[in-house]
This record gives C-alpha cells, sequence and structure tokens, in this order.
C-alpha cells in the first residue's frame, strides 16, 4: 500500500473510531477527522469497517461498507473522503477527484479532507492546484493542525525539485508546531546538504525525541557522525541500522561503504 495513505489510514483508525465511540474523548492531533454529531451509527460503523477493510487491501470489502455508509448517511463528509483514498488507491483517479470534491463540498471546513485533495492533486503532477489546496486547508481557522498542510505542501515542493520553497514550508510548519517528524527530518538532510553538520545534528536529536528512528533516519545519523567525526555514533548508528532494518537499502549502502 501506498505509504501516504497507509499513513492516512493509521491516523483516520486511531482517532475516528475513538471519537465515534467516546463522545467524552479528549482532543485530537486532526479534529476535522472527527464525525459529525449528526451522523448516524450505521454511517459511522460501515465507515469504521470500510477503513479497516482498505487498511489490508480489501478494496471490495471497504467499497461495500462506504456504500451502505453513503445510504445510512448522504451527508457526511468523512465517507465521501475514505471514497477519495479507495479510489485513488486503486488508480482510479477520476472517482478519487470526484469523491474529495464531494466531501469539501458538503463541509467546506474540512481540512482532513483538503490535505488527502491536495495529495491527489500533487501526485498528478498538478503543483499549483496542489498548493493551493494545501494553502486553504492551513488557512482554515478551524484547523487544529496546520502544520500537517504545510508540511504536505513542503513534501510535494521537494518532490518537484524546488528545494528552496519546500524548506520554507517545513520552517513555517516547525515553527507552528517544532515537534513534526517530516519536517525535523527534511530540515537535518537540508542542513547536511548544506554542509552545516551541527545544525542537521541538532533537527536529528529533535526528531529523535518524538519518533521512533527509520532506516531514513538512521543512515542520516551515520552520515552526519562522520562528518563529525564522531566515530562512536557512527558505529551506533550503524548497529542499530543493521539490526532493526536489515533489508533496507540503507542498510545495503551502509554495507557497500564498509561502515563498521
Amino acid at each position: 500500500m501506498h505509504k501516504y495513505i497507509q499513513t492516512i489510514l493509521i491516523l483516520f483508525i486511531s482517532v475516528f473510531m475513538l471519537t465515534a465511540c467516546d463522545p467524552a474523548a479528549g482532543p485530537s492531533s486532526n479534529k476535522n477527522i472527527r464525525p459529525s454529531r449528526g451522523t448516524n451509527e450505521v454511517a459511522q460503523a460501515n465507515l469504521n469497517l470500510a477503513i479497516a477493510y482498505l487498511k489490508e487491501g480489501k478494496y471490495e470489502n471497504a467499497l461495500e461498507n462506504l456504500e451502505k455508509a453513503k445510504l445510512a448517511d448522504p451527508g457526511h463528509s468523512a465517507t465521501y473522503n475514505v471514497l477519495g483514498l479507495l479510489y485513488q488507491q486503486i488508480n482510479e483517479p477520476k472517482k478519487a477527484e470526484q469523491n474529495y470534491k464531494k466531501a469539501i463540498s458538503l463541509n467546506s471546513n474540512d481540512s482532513s479532507t483538503m490535505n488527502n485533495y491536495g495529495n491527489f492533486l500533487c501526485g498528478q503532477d498538478r503543483l499549483e492546484e496542489a498548493l493551493n489546496t494545501f494553502s486553504n486547508a492551513a488557512n482554515n481557522p478551524l484547523y487544529a493542525t496546520p502544520e500537517i498542510a504545510l508540511t504536505n505542501a513542503g513534501s510535494c515542493l521537494y518532490n518537484n525539485h524546488k528545494k528552496s520553497e519546500a524548506k520554507e514550508k517545513f520552517q513555517e510548519a516547525l515553527q507552528i508546531n517544532p515537534k513534526v517528524p517530516q519536517a525535523l527530518i527534511r530540515m537535518s538532510e537540508f542542513a547536511l546538504d548544506d554542509f552545516n553538520y551541527l545544525s542537521a545534528r541538532a533537527y536529528l536529536q529533535r526528531f529523535q525525541e518524538v519518533s521512533r528512528h527509520t532506516a531514513r533516519s538512521l543512515w542520516l545519523g551515520i552520515q552526519i557522525e562522520r562528518e563529525l567525526g564522531d566515530k562512536d555514533a557512527v558505529s551506533s548508528y550503524a548497529l542499530l541500522l543493521k539490526n532493526s532494518f536489515p533489508d533496507s537499502d540503507e542498510t545495503a549502502i551502509l554495507l557497500e561503504s564498509k561502515v563498521k
């Protein structure tokens, strides 16, 4: 499954299902994913099932439950958001876009859908439209986490080889929330590219405080510490990389470089 969609579904399940079951649940990282108070239990139950099926790659089952959710509550924007994700995953871009637009038409304050739609547009090489969509999401005064939209915009710009503009978006995101893992890791990479090794280390240390290591972050740590001459840190990162991600591309590069 596409990494972006996998991440979105994990967030969707962890937030949506908890708040659907518990009206007294505390604030979440993305309030716009919550079901509306008027959504009936049948629609919510089917949407929950659809998300779980989609996460498992069971697209027919997911679609069946999404259709049931639509019948139970045709005005619930979250259903169309997930339909957009489903059709995006099975490479039906026209249907994906139709459902994202439907979700936004039902709830113009739904920054969760706007984020997903922005990523869809970026994947369709519609950069200007994607950036406008991310901007609308970030500028929504009701959106609790505008840093998500800014980080998504930064990633879109980076993937379109606009590194300077991407860096500005990541910096904006970190000004709002200094603990955004994706922005921190990217800023560490930028600093490494610019030969600012101490800054690169600092960003990576901040990343480590808020997120588990990945093969990417461990390899980044190796590169930074090699430049700073800290052999013990290099060895520590290398050991973690080989033990935790033995089949990763980063481990293959490490072994080829003969870093012990």
